[in-house]
This record gives structure tokens, sequence and C-alpha cells, in this order.
């Protein structure tokens, strides 16, 4: 009932606005619902919860603790809400429900309140110019080539404001943004002492396009606090790495622990590029360097390389043939020089839909094995947009990735840590280990409004004993990963 009024409440304040809204105002309301099945075996390589920080203070709890439910049903219902006051000005609220069935939202007659917005913004264009700017919870990416969906680096709704102009018209634009990524004492700190407890972005973008070729060079700026919640608040939409993770290194958990600078600086430069002069035979790249605490102790330093690359062929009307590959830096035999991974905050990175990186699935929760697209090279081939049925379109991809780091880095922080969230069987791969995935992917347009999709997945992981224990390794051998999701959109 409670869910039901709050629900209620919220359809009649958009709709008590537009109503009191100066007639000019236009309304426009989408909306999208989405509700599958997941029957999901073997997560994390064993059927077991990952290893999990537990408070904002580092606190842990290794993994194997606990048995996965295979099955679960996922519903989530979004309403999208445009204000556009004239062609210059517009605001937007979106809000959304998702859960389990059985749980939170969903459980019966006893429901908690669980509607979320996950977009709200205003946006206008400057006057006198082709400027527009965006300010609130919106869509963020960082630039990449098209064929890996979205950056390694971040792609994610944040609070940012973001100027978007054009500088020669059809060849060259500007985007420059800064969010706010995390503020966890918001309006006072905890003490009379001042702390740096936010996790800043700035970024700019030259999207250069001609006939034939696009080319964005880019660059970002982090400026994180000593303070912030890295640890409670997660990275992925999957949910298996933490801030932490993506950009702390292995020796900032050895003694004296943590950062020593109230502030760490990292920052980011990379170039994104298509070429699409041969078409239908069209070429994607990107070339990614970045670091992060260089004034910090060294071995709290991070810095690192990462690179991909992929070719399709449009010609076809019956399918898209993709191949592709990818390589980054790794972790050396030492964990008290630094890092050797690239830094990354909320990656979104994953070509061809694979069941391994959190990607673009349209089915979305309990997706992807979430593996980290750096530490790590790989290579594979998609057969997209197979369509020999009128209305179905299918999708085929394989993927083979191995792991760029040292065993004995790894292997040292366990040894420290024991079974610890920073490094995370089948997440993070040694050199000696390597994982097959497979997927097939299936829509089917019911109606032109109505899809009904399957997404399958198939993962097998080889790992060593001697960095992640017996245990853990053991019953990875017992079972393959894999899931089958079946759902209405």
């Amino acid at each position: 009932m409670k869910k039901l009024i709050v629900l209620a409440l919220a359809c009649a304040a958009i709709l008590g606005f537009a109503a009191t809204a100066p007639a000019a105002t236009e309304v426009r309301m989408v909306g999208d619902a989405l509700v599958y099945g997941v029957y999901y075996s073997n997560r994390n390589f064993t059927g077991w919860n990952p290893a999990v920080w537990t408070s904002a203070g580092g606190a842990y709890k290794g993994a194997g603790a606990k048995t996965e439910e295979s099955f679960q049903i996922w519903e989530r219902f979004r309403v999208r809400t445009d204000f556009i006051a004239s062609e210059a000005v517009k605001f937007r609220l979106a809000l959304k429900v998702e859960d389990t069935w059985g749980h939170g939202t969903f459980t019966a007659a006893n429901p908690d309140v669980a509607v979320v917005p996950y977009q709200a913004f205003l946006q206008f264009k400057v006057p006198g110019c082709a400027a527009e700017v965006t300010a609130g919870l919106q869509r963020v990416d960082l630039p990449q080539s098209k064929l890996f969906y979205a950056s390694p680096v971040f792609g994610d709704n944040a609070a940012a404001l973001v100027v978007k102009s054009p500088l020669v018209d059809k060849t060259l634009s500007v985007v420059a943004g800064f969010g706010r990524l995390i503020d966890t004492n918001r309006t006072y700190d905890t003490t009379s002492t001042q702390v740096g407890d936010e996790l800043d972005l700035y970024f700019l973008a030259l999207p250069i396009t001609v006939e034939g070729f696009k080319a964005t060079p880019w660059g970002a700026v982090a400026v994180a606090g000593k303070n912030a919640n890295y640890f409670t608040n997660k990275s992925s939409q999957y949910g298996s790495a933490y801030y932490i993770d993506d950009l702390a290194s292995a020796g900032t958990f050895l003694a004296p622990k943590l950062w020593k600078n109230d502030q760490n600086a990292f920052w980011w430069a990379g170039g994104a590029f298509e070429v699409t002069a041969l078409d239908p035979v069209k070429f994607y790249a990107d070339v990614i360097y970045g670091t992060g605490a260089q004034s910090d102790r060294k071995k709290s330093r991070r810095e690192g390389w990462f690179l991909d690359v992929g070719a399709e062929y449009t010609g076809f009307d019956v399918l898209t043939p993709q191949v592709f590959a990818w390589w980054s830096t790794g972790e050396d035999k030492s964990t008290v020089n630094g890092s050797e991974r690239m830094p990354i905050v909320r990656p979104n990175w994953g070509p061809g839909n694979g069941f391994l990186f959190d990607d673009s699935q349209a089915l979305v929760k309990d997706s992807n094995v979430g593996m980290s697209p750096v530490g790590s090279w790989g290579l594979g081939a998609s057969l997209d947009n197979i369509s020999f049925i009128e209305r179905m379109t299918n999708r085929l991809t394989f993927m083979y990735v191995g792991g760029t780091n040292s065993a004995r880095a790894i292997r040292s922080l366990n040894d420290v840590m024991g079974s610890n969230p920073y490094f995370t069987m089948g997440r993070d791969l040694t050199v000696n280990e390597h994982v097959l995935g497979v997927n097939f992917d299936t829509k089917y347009m019911i109606y032109e409004n109505l899809a009904a999709i399957v997404e399958t997945g198939w993962a097998h992981g080889e790992f060593q004993q001697s960095v992640w224990g017996h245990r853990l390794v053991s019953q990875s051998r017992d079972g393959d990963t894999w899931k089958v999701s079946f759902g209405l959109s």
C-alpha cells in the first residue's frame, strides 16, 4: 500500500506541475518495462559469494561464506518525463523501480519503497551560440570507439555539468564537463578539521569527424579525497568491484595502510578512432594511458596502459561479422613499487555483448561474470545482427581472456590479507590463468514496442591453486559458469 501511495504522489506531482506550467510548456512522457527470469549457475566460478568490503574503514569478509540462489525474477519499470519550455530550455525527471520478485518493492503485502531517480537534469542552449549545457544527474561516457560499447575508465549516470559545442561545423566540436561522483560527508565533515571526502572528475574531449574517419582525443582528471567512501560504494552495475579496487594499488593495503595524502590526483589521456573509409569494412581502436597518486608513497602509486582494436564487415544483409582484441598492462612481481594496472573509475566496456564483462546486456541484472578489463588481454569474434527469420535477430560471441598480472604479486597480497575483495579469483587473472566465454542472444519483436529477449552465457576458467587456495580453485573445477535469461521488454 505504501508503495502505491508513493507512486501515486510522484505521478500527481508530475501531472500537477504540467497542469500549472505555462501554456507553452510541452510535457513528453515515455517509459519502458522489463520483466525477466535469470538462471545463473556457479557465480564467481564457485557458486559462492565473493569477498566484500564491509565498512568505510576497510574491514572485509572473505569469499565462500554464502551459497548462491540460482534462479531469480527481476522487474524494472522506468518513466522518463521531459518538460520542454522552448527549443532552448528543458528539464528531465526519470524514475525507476527495480528489484526481484519477493524482495523489497515486490514483496507481497509488505513492500519497501524503492522508487529512485536515475536521471534528473536541466538542459539549455547558451544564448547567441550553439553551445548546450546539461546540469544534473545524467549519463556520462568518456570517449570510446563504438565496437567496444563504452569506456573502461568511466561510463554511467553521474551528477555532472557538461558543456557541448561545435567549433567547426560537422567537423570539430568540444565536450567539457565536471562530475561529483562521491561526497561522503556532504555539508559538514565529522570534526572541526576539514578532510578530503569527495571524488571529483573533470574531462575534456575534442571529437573530430571527416569523411571516412573519426578521432576523439580526450583527457580526464580525478581528484580523490582520502576520506571519501571508496570501500562500500560499488563501481560497477554488476557489483563485482568497489571504487577502492579500481583506484588504489595493492601496496596501499600494506603498512602503513591507505593513502598518505589528503587528496590524490589521477589523470587519463586517450584517443578513440573509427575508420569507415573502406565501408563496408570498418575499423575501431582505442588507446588510453592512466596514472594516479604519483605524489603519494611509492607503494600507493598506480599507472598503466589499455589498448583495444577491432573490425567489422557490414556488407551482408543477414549478419555482421566482428573481430576484436585488447591488451592492458598488469601487475609486476612486486607490490611495494605501486601498481602497473591502469586506474579506472566505473568501467562499462565490452565487445559483442560479451558474457564476461559488464557491458551492453539488455537483461541487466545477473547478466555477466564481471571480469576486469585491466590486467588482462584477450581476443574474440562475434556474429552480430544475425537475421534469417523475420522480426528475429541473434548474436553469437566467443572470447578468450588471459591475464597480464604476475602470480607473485597477487599471491603476496593474498598471503597478507587472506581472501580479500581487492584481488578476486575470476575477475583478476594471472599470466598463468585464462577464461573462455561464449554468449548467444536472441531478440524477437512480438509487436513494434514489445520484444521477447533471451540471453545465454557460458564461461570456463583455469585458475592457480597456489594463488587462490585449494578451496576456491577446487570448487571452480566442479562445474562451469553459465546463465539463461528470458524476458519481455
